[in-house]
């Protein structure tokens, strides 16, 4: 078990750590106000050749920070995505419960939650993302108690939090609603409980989880989320001491011990990022080496890319991403929890296919709302009709650049993918939902020669 040789000393004054050949390493702090470069300006019609370091996973990044709550000694996570606008926002609120947080620009996140000051996530802070609401498992679990405002996010669909407070409840939390608070009790402390989900939800998998490591006795969770960014929190939290089984599959088995420890750890490659920039090279054609990333954990998206054209295939710890001058042909997909394909990929690969030979179908089975990026590929010339939960994409032979704006994270990067093949100029609004959760995005794409630069705001 890797102890982080660190104190609350070190992290106070983490500007002054180095990366080991004298360059100072700043901290990153939470509240850097967003840039009045809201917008980005792609000019379409370039080819991707080159490297793309791909960062942590931001989906497992959030939750690494979370569980940091649930010890009062030093944690520390490495190849973390410090960053993505939701990292800092979620420092924010950590900040503001009594931990201290140092997110160095080498990737690096220590956090020590010596003492809790506050049990209660105000509006104000939760409100900015969903993903807040999995402080409520930790705080309950080593305080007993927890005031969470209900969170938000993106607008992609209702995505209560039934499932998280079910968990709760079964373990022996006494849960009120009041004034758009979630009120939770466990004065007492947590108890195992054998807890079967209805239907498959990763929020409720990942907050229930964290809480069940403190709780009393043994807790079982069925019909559990099987994604790697769960794995992965599930190892974080064994190097922490955690006594867990099960991990990856539909049932996981946490025995819950007195108190959990510090630790070290890396957080994976992000999936979603590694599968955005695959599609990317699908749309523009290219060679692209997706560093520091891995392709087992993507088989349900690089399947259907194979079989429309691509290639794809792990080199050491890259992976190698070429499409040569044909057309993709047109694939069918429908979106379903892991192992199936990602919703989270559902709009990369849609943009993807607004220029392939013939047609293919998207299915969107997770989200009821996540369509919402088709009347902006629309206006750009793509030939798209939804039809209930499915999408069917004609393949057109040309894109044409237009001003769009992005409703959420992912259908604000499908507009960028597009941008890169479309004639002329796109000009991509309200880019805050692709600060959320791409690091460095303008950077990497122009790496690899994309001509792509952020602007103002029209």
């Amino acid at each position: 078990m890797n102890q982080p040789k660190i104190t609350e000393e070190i992290i106070s004054a983490n500007a002054k750590q180095t990366d080991g050949q004298g360059q100072v390493i700043e901290i990153i702090h939470s509240d850097v106000k967003p840039s009045h470069l809201n917008a980005l300006r792609v000019r379409g019609g370039n080819r991707l050749k080159g490297d793309i370091k791909i960062s942590g996973a931001k989906n497992a990044a959030l939750k690494h920070m979370c569980a940091a709550l649930l010890t009062d000694q030093p944690v520390q996570f490495t190849n973390m995505p410090v960053t993505l606008g939701d990292v800092r926002t979620m420092a924010e609120l950590l900040d503001y419960l009594g931990m201290t947080v140092a997110l160095r620009s080498d990737g690096v996140a220590m956090l020590h939650a010596k003492e809790i000051k506050t049990t209660i996530a105000p509006y104000d802070l939760v409100r900015k993302m969903r993903a807040s609401v999995l402080v409520l498992g930790p705080l309950l679990a080593r305080c007993g108690q927890a005031d969470i405002s209900m969170p938000g996010g993106c607008a992609i669909g209702t995505r209560p939090i039934d499932l998280h407070l079910m968990g709760f409840k079964a373990m022996g939390a006494e849960i009120e609603l009041d004034g758009g608070y979630v009120k939770a009790r466990a004065p007492k402390g947590l108890k195992g409980a054998h807890i079967t989900f209805p239907f498959v939800s990763v929020g409720a998998t990942e907050n229930v989880m964290m809480a069940a490591t403190l709780a009393e006795g043994i807790t079982v969770l069925s019909n559990a989320a099987r994604e790697p960014e769960i794995v992965d929190q599930g190892n974080a939290l064994i190097a922490m001491g955690a006594k867990i089984e099960g991990l990856g599959t539909s049932e996981i088995r946490i025995e819950g011990v007195s108190s959990l420890n510090g630790a070290t750890h890396a957080c994976i490659p992000d999936r979603i990022e590694t599968g955005t920039y695959m599609c990317a090279v699908g749309l523009a054609g290219g060679e692209v080496r997706l560093k520091n990333t891995r392709t087992d954990f993507l088989a349900s998206l690089i399947g259907p890319l194979i079989g429309a054209g691509m290639e794809i295939k792990q080199d050491g710890n890259d992976v190698f991403v070429h499409r040569n001058g044909s057309h993709l042909k047109g694939i069918d997909i429908m979106t379903e929890p892991y192992p199936g394909f990602a919703t989270d990929l559902q709009a990369q690969f849609m943009a993807m296919m607004t220029m392939c030979k013939g047609a293919g179908m998207i299915t969107e089975t997770v989200f009821e709302n996540r369509f919402m990026h088709v009347p902006e590929l629309c206006r750009m010339g793509a030939d798209i009709t939804v039809q209930g939960n499915s999408a069917i994409i004609r393949g057109v032979e040309k894109l044409k650049g237009a001003e769009v704006m992005a409703t959420d994270l992912r259908a604000s990067v499908a507009l960028v993918l597009a941008g890169l093949v479309a004639e002329g100029e796109t000009v991509v609004n309200r880019i805050y939902h692709l600060d959320r959760g791409y690091e460095n995005i303008v950077e990497k794409l122009t790496g690899v020669g994309a001509d792509i630069e952020r602007v103002s705001e029209r």
